[in-house]
């Protein structure tokens, strides 16, 4: 989209990765302190702004605001390529942050007596979607014909996110509804 250069790409990937372990450092003191649901919905709001940016910015507007004069490559760094490389090291904060989370969330949520279970279907479970979400990329890509419109479909697979969290118990149900042998039936 920026028309970047395989030195730039790896910059970029370089930094998301650098930045995705400070974030998960970060992610990890702020799960102790708060728990993992707080942080995990910050990472997903985060999410949410990053692919908003991405979506409203190109070599020619940030956030939609048009710029004075295109950004190009040969000019060095401009404005839309900072741009991208702020949101890639927040993706890899958040990212980051939001996967270590969502395994203490796991944690306080399965029965300690079979929490090798838990978390095979919480494996299992993100295996079986990993599809999803480049899929959704993929066809909105093409229906759009624009990979700046193709990132939307992340905004509302995030916003669902949020959404399903409402009703996630933050310390997981009470022992005595796990004791699944003992239940009546």
């Amino acid at each position: 989209m920026l028309g970047w250069s395989i030195i730039q790409i790896g910059v970029f990937g370089v930094l998301a990765a650098t930045i995705g372990a400070l974030g998960c450092w970060v992610g990890g003191r702020a799960d102790r302190r708060f728990g993992p649901k707080p942080v995990i919905v910050t990472c997903i709001l985060v999410l949410i702004v990053v692919c908003c940016i991405i979506v409203s910015t190109d070599r020619t507007m940030v956030l939609f605001v048009p710029l004075a004069e295109v950004s190009r490559i040969e000019d060095g760094l401009g404005l839309p390529d900072l741009v991208f490389y702020i949101c890639g090291g927040l993706i890899g904060a958040a990212g980051g942050a939001v996967q270590a989370s969502s395994r203490t969330m796991m944690v306080r949520q399965a029965n300690p007596e079979r929490m090798t279970e838990a978390f095979g279907l919480y494996a299992l479970s993100g295996k079986a979607l990993s599809f999803m979400a480049p899929g959704l990329i993929a066809l909105a890509t093409t229906l759009t014909a624009s990979q700046r419109l193709g990132v939307t479909p992340l905004i509302l697979l995030f916003a669902i996110g949020l959404v399903l969290l409402l009703w996630v118990k933050p310390e997981g149900e009470p022992e005595q509804a796990w004791d699944i042998e003992n239940a009546p039936r």
